[in-house]
């Protein structure tokens, strides 16, 4: 698999390849030159209503994943999953969030879309 999901606090590896963050809000306490971002693409992130109604326990994950899933398929955020498939096809990905549970986050659902034709 070319495409990785890593906490945005953990230290750059060299097997991460490019490093795109995928959360709408920059992480708190995370300089910059520390986090050694390529891309922050924040058109794949859930919008700031889903993102609030996730965070304010509205909804189970399944709800929210299956939201998120239809926000993608909006011209934009189609634009940015078909250019991290091509970053994808040159090398290694690593999709960065500050999200304490990345697998219980949006970051879930992009590994979904980008890996389903790998499959």
């Amino acid at each position: 698999m070319k495409v990785r999901v890593r906490r945005v606090y953990d230290p750059p590896e060299p097997e991460d390849g490019v490093r795109v963050l995928v959360d709408r809000l920059w992480p708190r306490g995370v300089s910059k030159e520390t986090a050694r971002v390529d891309e922050w693409p924040k058109g794949l992130t859930p919008s700031t209503e889903l993102r609030r109604w996730y965070h304010a326990g509205e909804g189970s994950h399944e709800e929210f994943a299956r939201r998120h899933e239809a926000e993608l398929t909006e011209p934009e955020a189609s634009e940015l999953l078909d250019h991290v498939r091509e970053l994808m096809a040159k090398g290694p990905v690593t999709l960065l969030t500050s999200a304490k549970s990345p697998e219980r986050s949006h970051t879930a659902v992009l590994v979904r879309l980008l890996t389903a034709d790998q499959r």
